[in-house]
């Protein structure tokens, strides 16, 4: 055999003068061994197998959702029963419920207007009520796909409750969000279709029990989060809070701060519990 030269499989490709690797072959990734003679999955199946996750994804959330429809399509029917009554008419709270999706700001709205107060104070009174959506807006973000218009429209699902269902290992399961909020909405405008037709047909809301049907929702929206001596332990700092602070703050205000509170408590023991792993490193 020459110098300079390699033989293999009786084809002989020259040598670099330095004895590195042949000319042709500088600059190419080199393939893993464990990957040759394998044929690389085409897009279009990685792709389907993609969307057929989505899809168990939406069906696991609905089927978790399921259970709270009855109890939404109840909260849809007294907000149109009582919008109706403050005098929003029929289209105007089917319309709310469509576009805005947040009880809590819509029955605020009602509650306002109803009184006789002005439509900046029900839309001030609304806002404050959903700050706590600013938290949830950003933790939903990164699970959404596509264009902006495609990620606003997606993330009109995000409710407490689809959001909730949706955790996933301190993630967002974006597929689960999606089903969960749309059984929620669906089922939030149908109650309030009923409630703004049928109207004071429907009896008196205040007899439905949904000022204890609300807390006992949320509370078993929070049992499903507590996992652990940190999640605990942020949940009752909130709560603390929140309750210290309702009779002194406008309504919302307490649910900003007791996520701020939360979110505090539950950073200061992540600290803390990486503190003696740093130690030892």
């Amino acid at each position: 055999m020459e110098a300079g030269t390699i033989i293999s499989d009786r084809t002989s490709y020259p040598r670099d003068a330095r004895g590195g690797a042949p000319r042709e072959t500088r600059g190419r990734a080199a393939v893993p061994r464990e990957t040759r003679g394998r044929a690389a999955v085409p897009r279009e199946t990685r792709s389907r197998a993609a969307a057929a996750g989505t899809r168990l994804s939406f069906a696991a959330g609905a089927r978790a959702a399921a259970p709270l429809a009855i109890a939404v399509v109840a909260f849809g029917a007294s907000f149109g029963v009582l919008a109706r009554d403050a005098g929003m008419g029929v289209a105007a709270p089917i319309v709310m419920s469509l576009t805005t999706f947040a009880g809590s700001a819509q029955f605020a709205v009602v509650s306002v207007l109803g009184s006789g107060g002005a439509v900046a104070a029900a839309i001030a009174a609304a806002v404050l009520l959903n700050l706590r959506y600013l938290a949830i807006g950003v933790s939903v973000a990164p699970a959404l796909r596509g264009s902006a218009v495609r990620r606003v429209t997606e993330a009109q699902f995000a409710v407490d409750e689809s959001w909730a269902v949706a955790q996933r290992d301190g993630r967002v399961d974006r597929g689960r969000l999606l089903g969960a909020g749309t059984v929620l909405m669906a089922s939030w405008l149908a109650g309030t279709v009923a409630g703004a037709l049928a109207g004071s047909a429907l009896g008196d809301p205040a007899d439905y029990g949904l000022d204890a049907m609300f807390p006992a929702l949320f509370l078993a929206l929070l049992v499903g989060q507590i996992d652990g001596r940190r999640a605990r332990v942020s949940a009752l700092a909130g709560g603390l809070i929140a309750l210290a602070l309702t009779p002194v703050l406008p309504p919302g205000l307490p649910i900003v701060a007791a996520t701020l509170g939360a979110g505090i408590a539950l950073t200061v023991r992540q600290r803390a519990a990486a503190a003696p792993s740093e130690a030892r490193a």
